[in-house]
């Protein structure tokens, strides 16, 4: 069962994104809570788009060593949307990694990825379009763990950039909000 991830008619979402060890029971076990089936299932990676409660609801399997909740975030309906979440964002200094047109999760999305004091990473994000892959294209040259946010540093809760440097800017440059 596959869905498009693009609707011209669509709502800001509260998104919650859970690593789990199997799939199958998961996804019954979460269609039942719910009350309907995936919006999205892949052989590691199953969504539901609710209307009620107003959620956008992940699991996967193999993206990490760690089972429980990977990160929250809030599905901005609009480009427009997300800039402004952005904005709130820079406004608390809390921006640890810009992400323009970036593939996970099987959807191309912009992002914004923060910590919040407690260390719970918060993906703020615009999805455009589907993607065939979960990290990206075969040939791209983003490294696996990119995906569903940045690389923490330990001593300060900072993203880190491959060479251990603060990774503020999206790929392509650009500082967060443009």
């Amino acid at each position: 069962m596959n869905r498009a991830v693009i609707n011209p008619t669509a709502i800001n979402r509260f998104h919650v994104h859970v690593h789990v060890t199997d799939l199958d029971r998961n996804i019954d076990f979460y269609t039942h809570l719910f009350g309907t089936p995936p919006s999205v299932i892949r052989p590691d990676y199953a969504k539901w788009l609710l209307d009620d409660p107003q959620l956008n609801f992940a699991i996967s399997t193999g993206q990490s060593n760690e089972n429980g909740i990977a990160h929250l975030g809030l599905q901005a309906a609009h480009a427009e949307d997300l800039d402004a979440i952005c904005k709130r964002l820079q406004t608390a200094d809390a921006v640890a990694l810009a992400e323009a047109g970036t593939t996970c999760c099987y959807a191309r999305s912009d992002k914004y990825w923060a910590v919040d004091p407690q260390g719970v990473r918060w993906e703020t994000f615009h999805t455009f379009g589907d993607a065939t892959t979960y990290h990206g294209e075969p040939d791209a040259e983003a490294p696996r763990e990119s995906c569903c946010g940045p690389r923490l540093d330990a001593s300060n809760g900072k993203a880190c950039s491959d060479t251990g440097e603060s990774a503020t800017k999206a790929s392509d440059g650009s500082a967060c909000c443009g």
